[in-house]
């Protein structure tokens, strides 16, 4: 003999039910083909459904998750930010100003071959672009690693490339191009076949700083290797960094100087060297 559930009558406006139907559909908790409140309190009940306060994310955490999608989109990872922003825009307690910096974030997505590099990266595929110099020569690279950098107050996409031609850098990486992202061709990115590297190509380079940037120095984790006073040079910070581009570095030395020396290897210091006798000259 079958045993029968016992019933509740629940009082509620006609809005509030036409509220629960709709939960209840999206649940996929039906009565045949319409939606059934009855079970929708039975899977609540049961926890098969968790009930949670709806409102109760602090302006802290908010403002977190939209400095992760500004970090995010400078980093290239462009679909994550998205999926965050998406988050946001479900919360009723986002505050209007923060709103509006995310819809107008969603109205301004990066075109449609940035989202392409971007996904390129992420999956580790290597592909093809066509690139235009300053002089508005037209470029191919194959690219098997990419990462997209901001050097001084651009944005660049720093790449191994099978290519070295025309590359000015020291053998060690003439495969590493570092290439400003508003001249790259929207037509023709493409993927290939083929090894994704790992990283570009680096070599190690040590620099002794001294004066008041040896004490104001803080250890850049990716590139540092060996960050310590010497003890034989009172106030002489070592350090030994590994590099990708002699030209980026180049330009941080002498931005620095003369509180730093680069010590090795001997191709990047005479680099550096003719640049400062370069610049000497043409005050004499």
């Amino acid at each position: 003999m079958s045993r029968k559930g016992q019933s509740i009558t629940l009082s509620i406006s006609e809005r509030d039910k036409a509220q629960l139907e709709e939960i209840a559909l999206k649940f996929g908790i039906l009565w045949g083909d319409r939606p059934n409140i009855s079970k929708l309190v039975e899977a609540i009940a049961r926890q098969q459904l968790a009930i949670a306060p709806n409102h109760d994310w602090s302006t802290n955490r908010l403002e977190a998750l939209v400095q992760s999608v500004r970090t995010l989109t400078d980093a290239g990872k462009s679909e994550e930010a998205l999926a965050i922003a998406d988050l946001l825009l479900e919360r009723s307690e986002l505050s209007i100003p923060l709103r509006s910096q995310i819809e107008r974030f969603k109205e301004n997505l990066p075109p449609e071959w940035r989202l392409k590099i971007d996904n390129y990266r992420l999956r580790n595929q290597p592909f093809q672009l066509s690139y235009q110099d300053a002089t508005g020569k037209t470029w191919s690279f194959t690219v098997r690693h990419a990462q997209i950098n901001r050097h001084e107050r651009g944005e660049y996409l720093d790449c191994w490339c099978e290519e070295t031609e025309g590359n000015l850098d020291i053998s060690e990486l003439t495969n590493n191009w570092s290439l400003r992202l508003d001249r790259i061709t929207e037509a023709a990115i493409l993927p290939i076949k083929g090894e994704w590297h790992s990283t570009l190509a680096q070599i190690e380079v040590e620099m002794h700083i001294v004066g008041g940037l040896a004490f104001a120095y803080q250890t850049k984790t990716n590139e540092d290797i060996v960050n310590e006073w010497l003890e034989d040079k009172q106030g002489v910070r070592r350090v030994v960094k590994l590099i990708s581009n002699t030209y980026w570095f180049t330009r941080y030395v002498l931005q620095n100087a003369p509180d730093i020396v680069v010590v090795s290897p001997e191709s990047v210091r005479d680099r550096i060297k003719q640049k400062l006798q370069t610049s000497y000259s043409l005050y004499f």
